[in-house]
């Protein structure tokens, strides 16, 4: 639901007031919008001093479950828990396990009685969540779609503004919040320009000049560097050390969060409920084998990974599936991302793309795929790869070419969904290599019905993949109510389904459980082994490790 609000009156001294239309909302301050709509009351939060009243909220759950209207199946079931005000919790449990869906709930923003089923009790502070209006704050993973304005200050005072906070004091609260997050900008700072850390310290920040009494953190450090998962971190942790507020945070990587916590709580999936709980050394110590099996992450606990087979002989126009020429990539000719630069993916082989923030490795990697036109130079396919196109460039190529040659798995899985269902997201690809679905992309958006069929072998492929990705039982689900994992899972479903000759995957990594990761880079061995070429962005030195054969490290200019 999209909601539109104006702007209260410039936020900086201008001539006229300028109306500001934000959309979407994120996602806890959008349930507190709506309701808002709804009447219920929403009450200023008290003070006009810098920051907002300090404290932590409790939080209870008994028997609580949800099912999503699209399941036969619950995601939550009989999850019982007490966390005390001020207490810190690490959130733990396999991909799919029901992590997000609870932190959805404790935010008061996981749908109405249309969107699902709830079952038992949930209560923040005593009260349901959905009847609650600032008391709970959430980040997300992905830093750039919590972002809601185009200037720092804007940006930290939404939530404020929806709480019917005064003006006065909502902005000294938003620089108050910038600071206890270490965000050293000015108010009118262009968001665009900030890392994913910083993306990520900002929500944070908003969160805090609400006067959340809870801070949900999803995956908070997933979509982000080593550098961006320390800023996080240390932010959070100075951030409810200074407010005494409740913590909640998902992680699968139990390391990053353990020195810093007091009590980890694990999901079950194939066991419903709550299958550990207690101090998190304990948790890991007595538990750490059964959790591993689980998926999670635990400190010292190494899966077993096949190893990189480094290419030894000279990549040349002879090995290579994919290479630039004097290759200048960029969003436009005023801002290249990097100099003038010769690359050579050697054929059969797994490449691994490294480097800094900001060196344009995923430009570089989308460039490649023929999905971004280089500013300058040129990208030549090898005659292999480009038989039957008419050009050597990917670029040139159209999108039935492309599918059937290289395959995309985006850093954020759900830019690729286009279905209604997980299967029928399988379906697109074969249906237009083959030519069966020639209806528009509004068309296949909206379901509208294909005279094309699938041939036995698609399948087969279909069935396949789904099994072996483990999403067999979720094909007639809405991709978009699928966990992170499970979205990354069917990303790379959908760019394998069309067979192609080169697949391109941006930090396919990124918030991947231990099992789930594990999966994924033996898969993609096995595709090299059939002579599949791989390109992969990462940050992930264990996903390095294991898969790369060759390395091209990216330098920012």
């Amino acid at each position: 639901m999209a909601v539109f609000f104006l702007h209260p009156g410039p936020v900086f001294p201008t001539t006229t007031p300028e109306p500001i239309f934000l959309s979407p909302l994120p996602c806890a301050v959008q349930g507190q919008a709506q309701h808002a709509h709804k009447g219920f009351p929403v009450t200023p939060i008290p003070g006009h001093s810098d920051s907002p009243p300090a404290g932590g909220a409790p939080i209870h759950a008994s028997g609580y479950g949800w099912r999503h209207g699209s399941r036969i199946n619950p995601t939550l079931d009989n999850v019982s828990f007490t966390v005390e005000p001020g207490e810190k919790v690490l959130l733990l449990g396999e991909s799919g396990a029901g992590k997000s869906t609870l932190m959805a709930a404790i935010a008061g923003v996981l749908g109405s009685d249309e969107d699902g089923d709830a079952t038992g009790t949930l209560t923040v502070g005593g009260i349901d969540p959905r009847h609650t209006k600032g008391v709970a704050g959430l980040v997300l993973q992905d830093p750039d779609s919590q972002v809601i304005s185009s200037r720092v200050g804007d940006d930290v005072v939404f939530g404020c503004e929806n709480l019917g906070v005064d003006r006065e004091t909502m902005w000294a609260r938003a620089r108050w919040a910038l600071d206890v997050v270490g965000l050293e900008l000015p108010l009118d700072h262009d968001t665009a320009k900030l890392s994913g850390g910083q993306k990520q310290r900002l929500a944070l920040a908003g969160v805090l000049a609400m006067g959340a009494k809870v801070i949900l953190l999803d995956e908070p450090t997933a979509n982000l560097d080593p550098e961006g998962v320390d800023e996080v971190r240390r932010a959070v942790i100075d951030a409810v050390n200074r407010t005494g507020a409740t913590l909640v945070v998902v992680e699968h990587r139990v390391g990053i969060w353990a020195d810093d916590v007091d009590t980890a709580i694990v999901l079950g999936t194939g066991e419903r409920g709550i299958i550990a709980h207690g101090p998190v050394r304990h948790v890991i110590d007595t538990q750490g084998a059964r959790l591993a099996r689980q998926g999670v992450w635990i400190p010292g606990i190494t899966p077993q990974l096949p190893a990189a087979r480094p290419v030894d002989t000279p990549v040349t126009d002879d090995n290579a599936v994919l290479g630039g020429q004097e290759l200048v990539v960029g969003w436009n000719m005023d801002e290249p991302v990097s100099p003038p630069r010769n690359v050579s993916i050697p054929a059969g082989a797994s490449t691994v793309i490294t480097g800094d923030n900001g060196a344009g490795k995923t430009t570089l990697a989308l460039t490649l795929a023929g999905l971004l036109a280089p500013l300058d130079g040129r990208v030549v396919a090898s005659p292999a790869l480009s038989h039957g196109t008419g050009s050597s460039s990917p670029h040139d190529w159209s999108s039935r070419q492309l599918a059937g040659r290289i395959g995309v798995v985006f850093q954020d899985p759900e830019h690729q969904f286009v279905a209604r269902t997980v299967r029928e997201e399988l379906e697109l690809g074969p249906k237009i290599i083959g030519g069966a679905d020639r209806r528009s992309l509004t068309d296949r958006i909206l379901g509208r019905h294909s005279t094309g069929e699938l041939d036995e072998k698609d399948r087969d492929r279909i069935d396949e993949l789904l099994a072996r990705l483990r999403l067999d039982h979720l094909a007639k689900a809405n991709p978009f109510t699928l966990s992170g994992g499970q979205k990354r899972r069917l990303s790379v479903a959908t760019a394998l389904v069309t067979a192609p000759r080169v697949l391109v995957l941006d930090e396919p990594t990124f918030g991947q459980d231990r099992r789930t990761f594990t999966e994924l880079v033996v898969l993609l061995r096995e595709l090299t082994d059939q002579g599949v070429s791989l390109i992969s962005v990462t940050h992930d030195h264990l996903y390095a490790d294991a898969l790369g054969d060759y390395r091209l490290e990216i330098t920012a200019r």
